[in-house]
């Protein structure tokens, strides 16, 4: 079982608007809620690829209970802390891209993220406790996803290291100093995208010496404490720094859609390579390929099967000196 995190749990919300008038009223042409967050759009995948997930983290509110039951309506197995305070919303305004006129345009998406709700002292312990049982059981642990407020920078560190005590492997996916922190928990493998990688290591990409900066930046994170450093580069696939080896996978071409989850899409293709110690290389390829296969999709969390089949053979996965 692969267990996931998300302390800041979402209703994610979706307007459909094409050639959006930022400076006047829009007609949205269609809207769809469901249940959000990192760790769950993870769960959501790996749900899809029929492997045994549980979701867990802080669930508050109406807003809570809304998510909940979207999850439980999706068949993805969750056991949540409750807390007093309500979970977030989050807003994606989707443009298609099909202007008024007919004319093509590219897609445009712009996400809006609510802080989330305070967390208490006593809401951590409760989920401390919790996650401590939930762990003893699991092959894997993905920890991802922003910290609501009230939750300290060094909490994702503690909760990879209490994985780590139990034999269980942990995946980080996070940003700031959640990121840094996170190191000294030693997690199996954390995955910042270019941008967060850039913030965390900003130093390390003035290092001439090295071709790439994104793997000089990789191979710091891995001396902070992380044992692997996966990074998503988008369109321009992504790069492994591992004890291993490192490797690039280049994408055959660019998918368009609706980039939002494909990082998460990523995590999880990662999360099934670990607990089935696939080799580096045939793991880097399918969670490449699942992360453009999930920008080919609607909605954060799924995945279009047909992309996913036609891109993964095609993924190129290269040595990376």
């Amino acid at each position: 079982m692969i267990l996931t995190v998300t302390l800041n749990l979402a209703l994610d919300v979706t307007y459909v608007v094409g050639d959006v008038d930022w400076n006047g009223m829009n007609r949205v042409s269609a809207v769809h809620r469901r249940a959000g967050g990192k760790g769950v759009n993870v769960a959501r995948v790996l749900t899809s690829l029929g492997h045994e997930v549980l979701a867990t983290g802080l669930a508050g509110g109406r807003t809570g209970d809304a998510v909940l039951a979207d999850l439980a309506l999706a068949g993805v197995a969750a056991d949540f802390t409750p807390i007093a305070a309500e979970s977030r919303t989050t807003l994606v305004v989707s443009d298609p891209g099909a202007s008024a006129s007919g004319a093509a345009a590219a897609p445009r998406n712009a996400l809006f993220n609510e802080p989330g709700p305070v967390v208490t002292d006593e809401d951590l312990v409760r989920f401390t406790r919790h996650f401590t049982r939930l762990a003893s059981r699991a092959d894997a642990v993905v920890i991802s996803g922003s910290l609501p407020p009230g939750v300290p920078a060094d909490f994702y560190a503690g909760l990879a290291a209490m994985a780590a005590e139990r034999g269980v492997p942990a995946i980080v996916d996070a940003d700031g100093a959640p990121l840094r922190h996170a190191l000294s928990g030693r997690p199996a493998i954390v995955k910042p995208n270019a941008e967060e990688l850039a913030r965390a290591m900003p130093g390390e990409g003035r290092v001439t010496s090295h071709p790439s900066p994104d793997a000089a930046r990789a191979e710091a994170l891995r001396r902070a404490g992380a044992e692997s450093v996966v990074v998503s580069l988008g369109a321009g696939g992504a790069l492994a720094v591992t004890p291993g080896g490192s490797w690039r996978a280049h994408m055959p071409r660019e998918i368009s859609g609706n980039p939002t989850g494909a990082g998460d899409a990523l995590v999880a293709g990662l999360a099934l390579g670990l607990v089935e110690a696939t080799p580096w290389p045939d793991r880097l390829r399918r969670a490449t390929a699942l992360g453009a296969a999930a920008v080919a999709a609607p909605l954060a969390g799924d995945f279009d099967p047909g992309v996913y089949r036609t891109l993964h053979p095609a993924i190129s996965i290269e040595p990376v000196a």
